[in-house]
């Protein structure tokens, strides 16, 4: 049964209709009557059993004035309309959007300049990547990627004409490991690249290394970056504000069974752009929506007042991607007009209070944690799990960011994945509503997840003002959220509006792939610059 509120009927027209003949009605005589007392008894009933004022015999003729009373039932309950109300902080419009994309347009102009460098939220550190791929690259590389619990190392073969052969093995991190010493872990890294190279016969070859570490990170050199703050759920002592790719150099001396050249280290963001820009030319954003949350772009170097050139660039491009570390946006304030108390509850909790705003808000480390607050909450006002056992959905942690993706790949009105969801939280007697009551909260977290990223897509992408750029994203929740992909885009082809042409695109394995194509990269400009060398002292 469709049921039809009076706030659409206001919008569609068509639906003020009169019934059909068929249904329910009650006709009332409001004037006039009947000519004989005893008439009411003779009315006689339709087949359907509702009273028609008309007698056996008598000719039918116009009612002087009839109501007709229709089953209007309200859209929704009582109880759901308060489960909405509950979770009104968390829908944001136009508006707030608006004010995101302005504030961040502002924080990176901040992170940009050397002036404002410090105070600013979104950092906007300088790579030193400057040249992107020409997909003419060739050869042999490795490249290891950091970034979570697991982390891998690859092999990357190049031939040329977008033709590659890639091997890979995931390692992974033990709890212990991230919360322990540097030494300790980078051991650990060495260890597991020693034992993948070792496993293909690579120990005697010299072959460059590309390493992705998803972490902010300050750059001084395309082989120097020290770590500026741990981020999800590491903590691991003696690291902060130390170069990382030293740090790695060290455990792989300590080694002294292989011999590994890292020639860059970036984040995963440069990565997910140079595995695009490799096929696709007219890529310069790269976005991470995964475990956390980050963005990276094409800048140019004269608005970069914090780059310091390694070496003489006169024939170096005019331009340098930029890491945004925009996870950090917020932390100066900017959001506290959309924060909500679960945003501060899942903040206190984290491993870093204060930081990581942005990040707390968007990302697949956090998502999860945001509905299970607000669904306790909902508990506790008594709307919802009448008579369930609610205990396991108490512990925090217990929900992951993979059930409301879960929840939400439901077909409209269905609800069997919600109900495998709440099994494994050990609650089986969920009614229906209580089941849409939880879709609307998954719906309402990742909406508003939507709309942020949105929000900094289009900061990008004005802050660059190319008409014609494509996105490249890769991460876990874009993957696999089965509708974040399409809110995020429509809501930026909303703010940018129509003189602007963009496109988002899957990157294929940006931290691992794009990794062994910055190595590769750095070598074809080696050799380029070879040549050009050999060229001019030929001349002379």
């Amino acid at each position: 049964m469709v049921l039809i509120d009076d706030e659409i009927l206001d919008f569609v027209p068509s639906m003020k209709r009169e019934r059909h003949a068929s249904a329910d009605v009650e006709i009332i005589k409001r004037s006039g009557s009947l000519s004989s007392n005893n008439r009411e008894n003779t009315l006689r009933k339709n087949s359907l059993g509702s009273r028609v004022g008309l007698l056996d015999n008598e000719p039918r003729s116009r009612c002087t004035s009839i109501s007709i009373k229709t089953y209007k039932p309200h859209l929704i309950t009582e109880r759901r309309r308060k489960v909405e109300d509950l979770c009104r902080d968390l829908v944001v419009n136009n508006d707030h959007i608006h004010v995101m994309e302005m504030r961040l347009r502002s924080a990176i102009a901040k992170g940009l300049d050397k002036k404002t460098h410090e105070q600013a939220s979104v950092k906007c550190f300088p790579t030193y990547v400057r040249h992107l791929p020409t997909g003419e690259e060739t050869g042999q590389f490795l490249a290891l990627d950091l970034g979570g619990t697991n982390f891998r190392v690859l092999l990357m073969e190049i031939g040329g004409e977008g033709r590659f052969e890639m091997d890979s093995q995931i390692f992974s991190i033990e709890q212990q490991l991230m919360v322990g010493t540097g030494e300790a872990l980078f051991d650990h890294i060495a260890s597991c690249l020693a034992t993948f190279v070792k496993d293909r016969e690579l120990e005697n070859e010299d072959l460059p290394l590309g390493f992705t570490f998803s972490f902010p990170l300050v750059q001084e050199g395309l082989t120097k970056g020290r770590l500026a703050q741990w981020t999800k759920g590491f903590k691991c002592s003696s690291v902060e504000g130390l170069d990382v790719v030293d740090l790695l150099k060290q455990a792989i001396t300590r080694r002294n069974d292989v011999t590994i050249d890292v020639v860059a280290i970036l984040n995963d963001t440069t990565g997910c752009l140079m595995s695009c820009a490799w096929k696709e030319p007219k890529c310069r954003i790269g976005l991470i929506l995964g475990t956390g949350t980050n963005a990276c772009y094409l800048e140019d170097v004269e608005k970069v007042t914090t780059f310091n050139p390694e070496k003489d660039d006169v024939n170096e491009p005019d331009h340098v991607v930029v890491n945004t570390e925009w996870g950090a946006f917020g932390d100066k304030g900017e959001l506290d007009f959309v924060r909500t108390k679960w945003d501060e509850e899942v903040d206190v909790m984290s491993l870093n209070p204060g930081k990581q705003t942005f990040e707390k808000m968007i990302s697949g480390m956090y998502m999860g944690e945001l509905v299970r607050l607000v669904v306790e909450d909902v508990v506790d006002e008594g709307l919802i799990f009448f008579n369930q056992n609610t205990n396991k959905l108490r512990i925090p942690g217990n929900f992951p960011t993979k059930y409301l993706s879960e929840i939400e790949a439901d077909g409209v009105g269905e609800y069997d994945r919600c109900r495998n969801v709440l099994l494994k939280l050990g609650i089986d007697g969920a009614s229906e509503a209580d089941l849409s009551a939880i879709r609307y909260i998954c719906e309402c977290v990742s909406r508003r997840a939507g709309f942020m990223c949105a929000a900094g897509i289009a900061a990008l992408l004005k802050k660059m003002d190319y008409k014609d750029v494509v996105v490249a994203v890769d991460g876990s929740l874009f993957r696999h959220h089965p509708h974040f992909h399409n809110v995020m885009k429509s809501r930026v082809a909303q703010l940018m509006g129509i003189d602007y042409k963009f496109d988002m695109i899957m990157s294929e394995d940006g931290s691992g792939r794009g990794a062994a194509l910055v190595a590769a990269v750095l070598k074809n400009t080696k050799i380029e610059e070879t040549w050009k060398f050999s060229d001019y002292c030929s001349i002379m």
